[in-house]
C-alpha cells in the first residue's frame, strides 16, 4: 500500500553519524532514508542578554535548507533579507524539543546553539533534525564536562522526533514525501526517553480524524522514537 513498500510501522533506513565536521563542538549527519540533515552544536560562554545574572543557561535552534535540497531550487533566505514562516516554526520546535532535556542550571550561563542544515529532503525534516540535533547537543554537553567546565552532564534522557500520518484510510509511521504530500492527517511527535510527550503537531488535510486515529499515531511515534532513541544511545556510548 506504502509507495516504499514499507509495512505500516517500519521506518525508513535510519544512521547517525557523529564527529562529521571539524570546528564545531558535536555534529551528527542524521539520516531517514533520502533525507538528510547535518546537525551541529556551537557553545558560547555567555548567555542571551535577558538570562544573564540568572545562573541559567539556553539552548536554542536554527534551520535552513539548502537551495537544491528539493525537486526544484529554493531561493536562499539569506537573499530575501528573512526568514519564512515555515523556517521560524520548524526552528522554535526544535530550540523547545531540546530544551525538555536540558537541565539549564546544571549548563550555567553559556548557551548553545544547534544548527540543522537540510542537504536533502524527503519528507521529516523538522523530526530528522530534532533526533540529530540532540545527538550534536549531547557531544557538545561532554565537552563541557570533560573539560570541567560544568559538574555534571547538564543532559537528562534523551528526546527524538517521528512524523505519522493516516495515508489511505492507514495509519503510517515515518512518511516520506510521496506519503506526505497525499497524507489525509500529518503528526509529528516529540517523545523523550522516558515516554514523556514534549508536543503533538497533528492536522487533517482532508476529512477530520479520530480519537482513534490519534491513539494508533500515538503507538506508531513510541514505537519509532523507542528505535531512534536506541540508535542515539548507540551512537553515544550511553549504557
Amino acid at each position: 500500500m506504502r509507495p516504499s513498500g514499507r509495512a505500516l510501522d517500519q521506518m525508513r533506513e535510519v544512521s547517525l553519524e557523529i564527529d562529521v565536521t571539524k570546528h564545531a563542538e558535536g555534529s551528527c549527519l542524521v539520516k531517514f532514508g533520502d533525507t538528510h540533515v547535518l546537525c551541529t552544536a556551537s557553545i558560547e560562554e555567555k548567555p542571551p542578554a535577558w538570562l544573564r545574572g540568572s545562573g541559567l543557561g539556553w539552548v536554542t535552534a536554527e534551520y535552513g535548507m539548502l537551495p537544491r535540497a528539493t525537486h526544484t531550487r529554493n531561493r536562499r533566505e539569506a537573499t530575501a533579507g528573512k526568514q519564512g514562516g515555515r523556517t521560524q516554526e520548524i526552528q522554535r520546535l526544535i530550540g523547545r524539543a531540546l530544551r525538555a532535556v536540558v537541565d539549564r542550571p546544571a549548563l550555567g550561563e553559556r548557551q548553545i546553539t544547534v544548527d540543522c542544515d537540510v542537504l536533502q529532503a524527503d519528507g521529516g525534516t523538522r523530526t530528522a533534525s530534532i533526533t540529530g540535533g540532540f545527538v550534536a547537543l549531547h557531544l557538545a554537553a561532554q565537552k563541557l564536562l570533560k573539560a570541567g567546565d560544568v559538574s555534571h552532564l547538564p543532559i537528562e534522557g534523551e528526546v527524538a522526533a517521528i512524523s505519522c500520518g493516516i495515508y489511505k484510510g492507514k495509519s503510517v509511521l515515518d512518511l516520506d514525501y510521496l506519503e506526505d504530500s497525499d497524507a489525509e492527517t500529518d503528526a509529528n511527535f516529540v517523545i523523550t526517553g522516558r515516554g514523556g510527550l514534549v508536543e503533538v503537531q497533528a492536522t487533517a488535510e482532508g476529512l477530520p480524524f479520530m480519537d482513534f486515529h490519534l491513539t494508533e499515531m500515538l503507538a506508531l511515534a513510541k514505537k519509532g522514537t523507542g528505535e531512534l532513541i536506541a540508535k542515539q544511545r548507540a551512537v553515544l556510548g550511553i549504557a
